[in-house]
C-alpha cells in the first residue's frame, strides 16, 4: 500500500519551507545556494508524486528535466561563488558589492 498523495505533497511543501527560509535568512552564499537546491528537490517530489498519482511519466520527464538544469545551474553558480571569494575574500552576501560601480 503506498502513501496518498497528500503525505508526498506535504513533504515536498515542508522541504520548500525549509528552502525558503533559508535563502531569506541566511547571509552565506554558500548556503543560500543549497537552499535553492533543497527548493527544486521539493519542487521534484511533488512532480513525481503527481505523476505517480496519475499514472503518467510526465512527471518524471519534467524531473529529468529540472534535475539537468540544476546540474547546470550548480555549475555556473559555483564557479561564480568561486570567482567572487577569490575576489572579495569573502562570501557573505553583504560584502558582495562587486557589481555596484
Amino acid at each position: 500500500m503506498t502513501p496518498p498523495l497528500e503525505w508526498y505533497l506535504l513533504f515536498s511543501a515542508a522541504l520548500f519551507t525549509i528552502g525558503l527560509v533559508g535563502v531569506l535568512v541566511r547571509r552565506h552564499v554558500l548556503v543560500i545556494f543549497m537552499s535553492v537546491e533543497l527548493m527544486l528537490n521539493a519542487c521534484n517530489v511533488a512532480l513525481v508524486a503527481f505523476g505517480r498519482h496519475l499514472d503518467t511519466l510526465t512527471g518524471q520527464n519534467f524531473v529529468v528535466f529540472v534535475v539537468t538544469v540544476a546540474a547546470a545551474e550548480a555549475a555556473v553558480g559555483l564557479g561564480i561563488i568561486l570567482s567572487l571569494a577569490r575576489h572579495k575574500d569573502t562570501v557573505d552576501v553583504g560584502e558582495m558589492d562587486i557589481l555596484k560601480q
